[in-house]
């Protein structure tokens, strides 16, 4: 059985927490997977559009970041 290792996302802006702090805004769209065979793959949701991220500086990328797996609990 496939493995999540990391769970990714995207960052879509930023806001201000409560102690005057300016922090990102992330939205997930998939995980970084591990098969039984050893081989790593993206399991993206099917629903992420890259078009619909916030483009800045002008980049024709997107970053999607990749972060460690959070507890399901």
């Amino acid at each position: 059985m496939a493995q999540k290792i990391r769970d990714l996302a995207v960052k879509t802006g930023t806001y201000t927490d409560g102690q005057g702090q300016e922090k990102g805004r992330w939205m997930p769209v998939g995980a970084l997977m591990k098969g039984d065979d050893g081989n790593e793959f993206l399991l993206l949701n099917r629903t992420f559009n890259p078009a619909g991220v916030p483009q800045t500086d002008g980049r024709e990328s997107v970053i999607v970041s990749a972060f460690p797996v959070r507890d399901q609990q």
